[in-house]
């Protein structure tokens, strides 16, 4: 089978499509033939050596990604939950050797859930990792109510535009930065305020917020304490908060969190369940096809990505 992979890393030209042997299915696995396969910030950060590349580095060969969606071609012999013949999707052994970049993927059962009829494999891909990341952030490290203020970063990005949607249905009043260019499709999301960073500084302008969620890191972080009410929470995703600006935090009463996303297939259940009834959407603003990987690589690295980027197999 065909799979992408890594010969070193750094530049993209170091992706390289390759024969490799089909996976064996293990016990507690199902093989996938992946249909659509999502590009994230992370995935060309470990594609340059940083992200996680460090968890990955002595696999040989090293595949990138963990976004999949698909259909059940084997299944192993404590699987029960699924068959042959299902179309499934999920985050793949994240933050571990994902190998998504492959048009067949060995997949542990419990990471995965049933796609949603409603949707395409490329709605599905795309609501993987990113939504993830913002489902646990906003249901586990914090609990988000009715008619809380939530401040979202780069609200028209991967994480963002689900943000939004999610703290929307969970009954908050939600603040969305982006640019202008931007500000339509994140109103449309559901956002009650929007920011355009570039010409309005947002401490300047928000402040009593409960939750801030960043996907920008850096003096963003710090910015976005002077504007969280007591007790209030930031979780950001980059960069998480150093010494100094757990201090800061601290001395506010302000919980500051760092958070890695984790595969999970019940919380996939339940982002299913919000797929299907249209509740969330996914946007995907640019399909490649599995040879223009690089293509991919190299728009997400612009870090313009309008909602997601996705390729198909």
């Amino acid at each position: 089978m065909k799979a992408i992979t890594l010969k070193a890393f750094g530049a993209i030209d170091n992706l390289a499509i390759t024969e490799i042997p089909e996976p064996t299915v293990q016990n507690d696995q199902v093989l996938v033939a992946v249909k659509a396969i999502s590009i994230n910030p992370v995935d060309v950060k470990t594609r340059a050596g940083r992200g996680v590349a460090g968890r990955i580095k002595d696999n040989n060969p090293i595949i990138l990604g963990w976004d999949i969606s698909g259909t059940v071609v084997a299944v192993g012999g404590g699987v029960t939950q699924f068959k042959t013949g299902d179309d499934v999707f999920g985050m793949i052994n994240f933050p571990g050797h994902g190998q998504a970049y492959a048009e067949r993927v060995a997949v542990p059962a419990q990471h995965l859930a049933i796609k949603p009829a409603s949707i395409s494999h490329e709605q599905a891909a795309a609501a993987t990792l990113a939504l993830l990341t913002a489902y646990q952030a906003m249901t586990q490290h914090a609990t988000i109510t009715e008619g809380q203020r939530v401040l979202i970063h780069a609200a028209a990005g991967g994480v963002g535009h689900f943000a939004v949607q999610l703290a929307k249905h969970l009954g908050a009043y939600v603040i969305g930065t982006s640019s202008a260019a931007n500000r339509d499709f994140v109103l449309a999301l559901g956002a009650d305020r929007h920011i355009d960073y570039k010409t309005q500084r947002f401490e300047h302008v928000v402040s009593d917020v409960d939750f801030v969620l960043d996907t920008i890191g850096g003096d963003n972080i710090t910015r976005s304490l002077e504007v969280v009410r007591k007790g209030g929470t930031i979780i950001s995703i980059p960069t998480g908060l150093n010494a100094e600006v757990k201090a800061l935090a601290e001395a506010k009463n302000v919980r500051g969190d760092f958070i890695l996303v984790q595969s999970n297939g019940n919380d996939m259940r339940s982002l299913a369940g919000l797929l299907d009834s249209g509740i969330i959407k996914a946007h995907v603003s640019k399909v490649f096809p599995f040879q223009q990987m690089g293509a991919a690589h190299a728009h997400v690295e612009t870090g313009r990505t309008v909602g997601k980027v996705v390729v198909t197999v």
